[in-house]
């Protein structure tokens, strides 16, 4: 059963940073692209992800309104995948989900994703 299990989400202050983790198990981690993506408060799950790595050779990409402030990266021998989010605004309050890919798509979009965690809360306050 393939398991993807988000943790480290929590209360900031705005201009804080967390580091949110993302533990999978049940597919040979190294085949697989893991994304991050996020839901706000009253909103859609949005379509863009934050953040993608590939397994396969590293790459990497960030959403417009992330870059320089989130950063991606992935552990083989603990098969999790994490991101480090600093200067935190109150924008960035959502539910953060991982999602797992077999390919590395042309963006990192929703509709390469096939397996889903139940996601972790990000609450920023101003």
């Amino acid at each position: 059963e393939v398991q993807l299990v988000e943790s480290g989400g929590g209360l900031v202050q705005a201009g804080g940073s967390l580091r949110l983790s993302c533990a999978v198990s049940g597919l040979t981690f190294r085949d697989y692209t893991i994304g991050w993506f996020r839901q706000a408060p009253g909103k859609e799950r949005e379509r863009e992800g934050v953040s993608c790595i590939s397994n396969v050779d590293g790459r990497t990409k960030y959403g417009d309104s992330v870059k320089g402030r989130f950063t991606i990266s992935s552990d083989s021998d603990k098969n999790t995948v994490y991101i480090q989010i600093n200067n935190l605004k109150p924008e960035d309050t959502a539910v953060y989900y991982c999602a797992a890919a077999t390919v590395w798509g042309r963006r990192c979009q929703t509709e390469y994703f096939g397996f889903w965690g139940q996601g972790t809360q990000v609450t920023i306050s101003s």
